[in-house]
């Protein structure tokens, strides 16, 4: 036993799960009550999401409200993204936000509701001291996979396509004030995006356990998304209709959202955030990519807590106690999802420099239970390239 170092933790958003829940849209609006509105979603989200096409005709047809549409293009959230969206809401007039759509759809309102409250662009906010100010408009976030946790976390990743890297921007302040998360919203998602949101969703609750801001809040929230998720996302990756999978990985990810906030990612999101720089290839991909390798790596400072997560997943405890079943468990997981290897790519041992000095200036490799050296990094990237395919 020992004594519990001193921590706190502030998680206003206000929740509401289950399947169907997000029909409960209009009656949150006029809880807040919004009158004008800007929904932003992914482009022609009708076209590939059916319950989203049901909700967004139930608002747009709500008496008493007004709704200005603004339409996310694809790929991850950009500055001029970002700009875009900053004067849309400007020009709405809007009292609430709503964000209905993946992380990046909730990553971009959660920026630009920022901007329009302090007349900037993103590139200018990024030059000047960050500030936050207590939001004055509300935003209401639906997602609809189940990966980024972004509904309920107080972070924002904006990507710099000239400058060649991601800027994230993280705050209490940028959080959603209602988080709507509804299953049946992320049936639609096909098998890849399942797999590059879950591993995600499930790195993230990881580590939530191992960060060395970690708290106990925190690792009860993470090892029982851990648990949830395990089984869950090969389920979903598989059969995309599996009811229960679909509602234990919403679940799972909403809660190591939650888990991200009260404690932190680690090296996995710098090392993945450096591949995405340079690739600008979707998140959750980058972060499965070197999932493995940097566990492999944390579990020589930290094998009690990998142990742990070992547990939550269900690996069978093989006496050795040195965290080696968690990443086991993990490559058993990529390989059952077939995924990705980081060869396929292009990448080369020639770019792995550039790539461990990249995410060596990311914040979240600070946050690793003891600091990582360049070699360590380096070593890490080479493992991934080292890996010419998964076999289940």
């Amino acid at each position: 036993m020992h004594v519990i170092p001193a921590f706190g933790n502030h998680l206003p958003v206000k929740v509401r799960f289950g399947q169907g829940i997000a029909s409960t849209l209009p009656d949150v609006l006029a809880e807040l009550g919004a009158e004008r509105v800007l929904l932003m979603v992914d482009e022609g989200i009708e076209q590939f999401n059916p319950v989203a096409a049901v909700l967004l005709g139930e608002l747009l047809g709500a008496p008493g409200l007004t709704v200005t549409r603004f339409d996310k293009p694809p790929t991850e959230p950009t500055i001029d993204m970002v700009d875009d969206a900053t004067r849309a809401l400007v020009g709405s007039g809007a009292t609430a936000v709503v964000a209905l759509g993946g992380g990046s759809v909730i990553d971009t309102a959660k920026a630009a509701r920022l901007c329009a409250q302090l007349d900037c662009n993103f590139r200018d906010f990024l030059a000047a001291a960050p500030t936050y100010p207590v939001p004055e408009v509300a935003l209401v976030a639906i997602p609809t996979s189940a990966g980024t946790g972004s509904e309920v976390s107080g972070g924002s990743v904006v990507s710099d396509p000239e400058a060649g890297r991601k800027n994230g921007i993280a705050n209490a302040n940028l959080r959603a004030q209602v988080a709507l998360v509804d299953p049946l919203l992320t049936h639609s998602m096909p098998p890849t995006m399942t797999a590059n949101t879950g591993i995600d969703a499930l790195a993230q609750a990881i580590a939530a356990v191992v960060a060395k801001v970690r708290t106990p809040i925190g690792d009860a929230i993470a090892l029982e998304a851990v648990r949830m998720m395990t089984p869950a996302l090969v389920a979903a990756h598989r059969d995309g209709t599996d009811t229960a999978a679909r509602s234990a990985m919403s679940c799972g990810s909403m809660m190591a959202g939650l888990a991200m906030n009260i404690s932190d990612c680690t090296a996995e999101h710098s090392l993945g955030q450096a591949i995405g720089g340079v690739k600008h290839v979707p998140h959750g991909l980058t972060i499965g990519l070197v999932l493995a390798e940097t566990l492999e790596r944390e579990r020589t400072h930290v094998p009690e807590l990998l142990e742990r997560v070992a547990d939550a997943m269900g690996e069978p405890d093989d006496g050795s106690g040195d965290g080696s079943r968690a990443v086991r468990a993990v490559r058993r997981i990529l390989a059952e999802l077939e995924f990705p290897v980081l060869g396929s790519l292009g990448f080369v041992d020639a770019d792995l420099d550039e790539l461990a000095d990249l995410a060596l200036a990311d914040y979240f490799i600070t946050m690793s239970p003891v600091p990582w050296t360049k070699d360590e990094v380096v070593g890490a990237f080479s493992s991934a390239l080292a890996v010419g395919s998964r076999t289940a």
